[in-house]
């Protein structure tokens, strides 16, 4: 096996499917088992970043495999905008919740996010 395909085995799969795990399955429990307030909301969206941040891993690893920039990204790098798309999911779903997402609004703020990594990127 390749190198990069031993680092992703061996660092990014099994956080991955533990995330994965984790958040889904709390959002199973979280929606079968509580009521809508106000602490079961919050776990919700916690919840909600780590199911979306779980599956959106292994990508994040190909495209900056395939992708690559220069200098290569370190292993904070790949967690870190894995996050943002997690986050990402967690505030469109805040932003359904109360009747104002609409596709303009999901694409400025997906922007603000992708500006946001660039300028970590720069520093």
């Amino acid at each position: 096996m390749k190198n990069s395909e031993q680092k992703f085995l061996h660092t990014y799969l099994p956080l991955s499917i533990t995330l994965t795990l984790i958040g889904w399955g709390g959002l199973f429990l979280v929606i079968r088992s509580t009521l809508p307030n106000l602490g079961p909301r919050w776990l919700f969206f916690s919840l909600g970043v780590l199911a979306v941040t779980g599956p959106t891993l292994p990508i994040v690893f190909f495209l900056n495999k395939r992708f690559p920039s220069d200098p290569p990204v370190q292993g904070m790098v790949i967690l870190r905008q894995a996050l943002w798309v997690g986050v990402f999911g967690s505030t469109i779903a805040w932003l359904q919740l109360g009747r104002v997402l609409s596709p303009g609004l999901a694409a400025i703020l997906a922007g603000v996010f992708v500006l946001i990594e660039f300028l970590l990127q720069l520093f």
